[in-house]
């Protein structure tokens, strides 16, 4: 009896475990059906890339601006049209090869391009617009600025100790700048050291594109320490030099020499003799920096360029004139940045190394009028920037009190990384 008792309950939850299963399969769960978002919209240049065929390339060697918009469905007439309205805002001769730019075309392939975009560097573009009426206008890509710090002690020269430490040169030519008259770079010794508070430039926080400015830095050579810190003089037009922490301004009204990292390969000398002509006394009265062709030639001083052109032995040349008592000459030179009238501070690019005129090697004829008369520069009693204000001596302060702090606090260490 108990076993057919079993036998009816075994039976009753077969039957009971089946129609569950039954109901199962029946009902299922509900699926969930995921949304689809719509792709991010993606804009660069001022524009949504979503709405346009993006096309990216770079200008080749024999390109020409009417070419790339002819082979973007843009009729001869029309590049005319856009090349006649755009001249006085941008030069299309003067688009270089190695460049990249950007064609945004309309998804009808039917369709000619629109826009053009020209990329002059990591940061700056120049954008023109023909969708309906024909704009042309320059912008700058989003740019972040990260504060950074470094320092090292120089074993053997200061291009090998950046190497090193996996510096920028660019850091090295703007610490050259501000030292200009308190360091001679040309001759630094083992054991002199640096620290140095610096920004960098990034783009989409994560592409580096060049250095921004130093705030402020500390050398010490053959055992003298110099504070520099950058502090705006003449907030009215934007002007920056930089003084030491006594508020002493850093710059003097000339620089050393024309040229950074160079060497004098013959100095101002009246009673010179060359073997070549019998040795008979010809006079040299510049100073010759030897560099390599297409090395930066720099203003020693603010002024007004009163010629640029090129005359018999002394090639191209830039002659300045710096006030009533003195004028500087730079000679020789592969070409010229500047032209007659332009007005140059003290540091800007003037011209390039060159060999043009009687020059047996690639150098910089320097030559330095005094009351017009041709000098030695190296032998004047030349005069200082004008000192600080008085009345920016405490706003002056407050400023540099956190950075010679922060200065200080950075160590000597030759294995230092950038912070």
């Amino acid at each position: 009896m108990k076993k057919f008792i079993y036998i009816l309950l075994a039976i009753a939850v077969f039957y009971s475990c089946k129609k569950e299963n039954e109901k199962a399969k029946v009902a299922p769960a509900a699926v969930k059906v995921k949304k689809e978002l719509p792709p991010p919209v993606v804009k660069e240049f001022g524009y949504a890339l979503n709405d346009y065929q993006v096309i990216r390339d770079t200008i080749r060697r024999g390109d020409s601006f009417g070419g790339i918009l002819d082979s973007h469905g843009i009729t001869r007439a029309k590049v005319f049209e856009i090349t006649n309205a755009i001249k006085d805002s941008f030069n299309v001769a003067r688009i270089r090869a190695g460049k990249p730019y950007v064609v945004l075309k309309p998804k009808d392939t039917t369709k000619s391009a629109e826009i053009f975009v020209y990329i002059n560097n990591k940061i700056d573009y120049t954008v023109v617009d023909f969708t309906d009426s024909i704009q042309v206008y320059k912008r700058k890509k989003p740019v972040k600025l990260v504060e950074k710090i470094a320092s090292g002690t120089i074993q053997s020269n200061l291009s090998q100790t950046f190497d090193e430490l996996n510096l920028s040169f660019l850091v090295a030519y703007k610490l050259a700048d501000i030292y200009a008259w308190t360091i001679d770079f040309t001759r630094l010794q083992a054991g002199d050291r640096f620290k140095v508070i610096y920004t960098e430039k990034f783009i989409n926080d994560t592409i580096p594109a060049g250095i921004g400015e130093i705030k402020a830095s500390h050398f010490e050579h053959r055992g003298k320490s110099v504070y520099a810190f950058k502090f705006i003089s003449d907030s009215t037009k934007g002007i920056a030099d930089f003084y030491d922490e006594n508020a002493d301004n850093l710059r003097r009204a000339f620089l050393r020499a024309p040229v950074q990292f160079s060497r004098i390969s013959s100095r101002y000398n009246l009673k010179r003799r060359i073997k070549y002509y019998g040795n008979k006394i010809r006079p040299h009265r510049g100073t010759d920096f030897a560099a390599p062709i297409g090395t930066p030639i720099l203003a020693t001083a603010d002024g007004i360029v009163t010629k640029s052109e090129r005359r018999g032995g002394n090639g191209k040349y830039v002659k300045i004139r710096h006030n009533a008592t003195y004028e500087t000459q730079y000679l020789h030179m592969s070409r010229q940045a500047v032209r007659k009238g332009e007005y140059v501070r003290q540091g800007d690019v003037i011209g390039y190394i060159g060999m043009t005129g009687n020059t047996g090697g690639p150098h910089v004829c320097y030559r330095f009028w005094k009351n017009g008369r041709e000098v030695d520069p190296f032998k004047q009693d030349l005069p200082a920037s004008k000192p600080l204000a008085d009345s920016l001596q405490p706003i002056f302060t407050t400023h540099i009190t956190p950075l010679k702090s922060q200065l200080d606090e950075i160590t000597f260490e030759t294995d230092n990384e950038i912070l």
